[in-house]
C-alpha cells in the first residue's frame, strides 16, 4: 500500500518523520508523492507559532478531502499539533482515524495496521511526554543523503514565557552518547558527509544522563568518525555556552565554525518578561568571547518583535543591538500569542501590523549587514559542499557558513563534473544579496 507523508515544521520533527518512514518501509509499505495514488496519508504536524498551526490545520483538512473521496483509506495525524489539540482534532475532523502524540510515533506501524483492520483508534497512541526519547530506529533520509540531522535530545526545561514546547515535548531528555555515535556511524556509512546536531537546546546535552554538559565530549567522539566531513551545531542557548564547548569547537577540525544562538531580544526588560536567562550585557560578552576565540566563526540568531509590552524604546535598543553585533545570519519572527503560555496573559499585547512593521525594520538593517559581509568575502577561499547542478558548468553548494534551508548558497562555476556531497575549494569572485558566487580553485 502507498503512503503519502507530509512532514511539517522543524528539523527535529523531520528526524521523527524519517524514523517513521524507516519503520513503515521495513514493514513493506511503499511511498508516494502523488495524492491520487495514496492509500494511507500521514501528517506530522507543527504548532510552535500561529503560522505553523495554520499550515498544519490546512494540510490536515486538505488530506481529509482524500478520505471523503474514498481514495485514501487511512488518515493519521501526529506531531506537536496532534499532541496539543488532540481532542479538538478528534471532534472537528472525523476523517482522522488515529492521533499519535509527540512521544508515540514509534507506534506508527501498529497504528496504521489497526486502522486498516477497521479499528477507529482515535487517541490511544498518546504517550507520556516525559518518556525516554525514541531512538535506535533505522531512518529513511529525506535530505538527499549527503547531510542529515542528528537529534541529540528531546524536550526542554527552560520554560520561556512565550513557548509551548515543554508542554507538548516534555522535559529535557538526552539520547545516550553511545547511541548517537552509533547512529552517526551508520549515517556516514550511508553516504552522509555533514551531521547537523539538533535539539530544543543542544548546549545542555548530557546533564540529565551524565551530571554535566557533555556536548564537548560528544563532539570529540563524532570527530573521530572516518568519512565524516562536517559537524554543525544548532540551537545553542547563550547562557550555556562554556569555555569547554568553545575549546571543543576549536580542537575538532570537523566541527564547523558556526553556531546558531537564539537570543530573542536585546532589551533587558523584554528578556526578563520572556523568561530568558541572559541580559544584553551577558549576550555581548558571550558573542565577544566566541569571536575572540574563533575569529572566523559564523553566528546565526533569531529575534522576536512585538512581545507583549515591548515599547518603541525596547525596539530601538534591539535595533542598536543588531547594529552593534553584526550577526552573520539573523531571522526575525513576530510574537505569536500561544494559549497556555504565561506570555498570553500579559497586558499590552501589540497589534499584528505593528509587530510586522518592527520586524521589517530589523530585517532591513540586517540586510545591509548581511550584504556587506557577503561582499567582503570576495577573494576568500572556502570549502564548499555541492548540493546540485543548476545548469551546464554551474553548481549550487554551501560553505561552513550556511546551514541548509535557512542560510544562503554558494554558486560555483566549473568545467568539472561534480556530484551532490562533493567538497571543492572555491575562490569567491562575487556576491548577490545573501548568496556568494565563486569558481573552483
Amino acid at each position: 500500500m502507498n503512503i503519502l507523508f507530509a512532514s511539517l515544521g522543524c528539523d527535529k520533527n523531520l528526524v521523527d518523520t524519517e524514523m517513521m518512514l524507516g519503520m513503515l518501509g521495513k514493514e513493506g509499505f511503499s511511498f508516494t508523492d502523488d495524492e491520487t495514488q495514496a492509500d494511507i496519508v500521514i501528517v506530522n504536524t507543527c504548532c510552535f507559532i500561529h503560522d505553523a498551526k495554520e499550515e498544519s490545520v490546512n494540510t490536515i483538512l486538505e488530506m481529509a478531502e482524500l478520505k471523503k473521496t474514498g481514495r485514501a483509506k487511512v488518515l493519521v495525524v501526529c506531531g506537536c499539533l496532534a499532541q496539543r489539540y488532540r481532542e479538538e482534532i478528534q471532534e472537528e475532523i472525523p476523517e482522522v482515524d488515529c492521533i499519535l502524540g509527540t512521544t508515540a510515533f514509534d507506534q506508527i506501524v501498529e497504528a496504521v495496521k489497526e486502522v486498516l483492520e477497521g479499528k477507529k483508534i482515535g487517541m490511544e497512541h498518546v504517550a507520556d511526554i516525559d518518556r525516554e526519547p525514541i531512538y535506535g530506529k533505522k531512518r529513511m533520509l529525506t535530505t538527499g543523503g549527503h547531510y542529515a540531522y542528528l537529534k541529540i535530545a528531546e524536550g526542554c526545561d527552560k520554560n520561556c514565557t512565550y513557548c509551548i514546547i515543554p508542554k507538548i515535548r516534555g522535559k529535557f531528555r538526552s539520547v545516550p552518547m553511545e547511541v548517537l555515535v552509533e547512529e552517526a556511524r551508520e549515517l556516514v556509512e550511508q553516504g552522509v558527509k555533514e551531521l547537523i546536531l539538533v535539539a530544543q537546546e543542544t548546549t545542555l546535552y548530557g546533564v540529565d544522563l551524565y551530571g554535566e554538559k557533555s556536548l564537548p565530549l560528544l563532539l570529540d567522539k563524532l570527530n573521530e568518525i572516518p568519512g565524516l566531513y562536517w559537524i554543525r551545531i544548532l540551537y545553542c542557548y547563550p547562557e550555556e555556552i562554556t569555555n569547554e564547548l568553545i575549546k571543543a569547537i576549536k580542537r575538532n577540525e570537523k566541527v564547523c565554525h558556526y553556531l546558531d544562538i537564539p537570543i530573542q531580544h536585546g532589551s533587558d526588560t523584554v528578556l526578563k518578561r520572556m523568561g530568558r536567562r541572559t541580559t544584553s550585557g551577558q549576550l555581548r560578552e558571550t558573542i565577544a568571547k566566541l569571536r575572540q576565540a574563533i575569529p572566523d566563526i559564523c553566528l546565526r540568531t533569531s529575534l522576536i518583535t512585538g512581545f507583549p509590552g515591548e515599547t518603541m524604546d525596547d525596539h530601538e535598543i534591539m535595533m542598536d543591538f543588531v547594529d552593534d553585533m553584526e550577526f552573520d545570519r539573523l531571522g526575525v519572527f513576530t510574537y505569536s500569542l500561544e494559549e497556555g503560555t504565561p506570555a498570553a496573559l500579559l497586558e499590552n499585547q501589540i497589534e499584528e501590523e505593528e509587530k510586522e512593521s518592527r520586524r521589517e525594520r530589523i530585517m532591513e538593517l540586517q540586510q545591509e549587514i548581511a550584504f556587506e559581509k557577503a561582499e567582503a568575502m570576495v577573494g576568500r577561499k572556502l570549502m564548499v559542499m555541492i548540493e546540485g547542478r543548476l545548469e551546464e558548468g554551474v553548481y549550487v553548494g554551501r560553505s561552513y557558513k550556511d546551514a541548509p534551508n535557512v542560510d544562503g548558497y554558494v554558486f560555483v562555476h566549473t568545467e568539472n563534473n561534480l556530484m551532490p556531497g562533493d567538497f571543492v575549494p572555491v575562490v569567491i569572485t562575487g556576491s548577490h544579496e545573501y548568496d556568494l558566487i565563486g569558481e573552483v580553485e
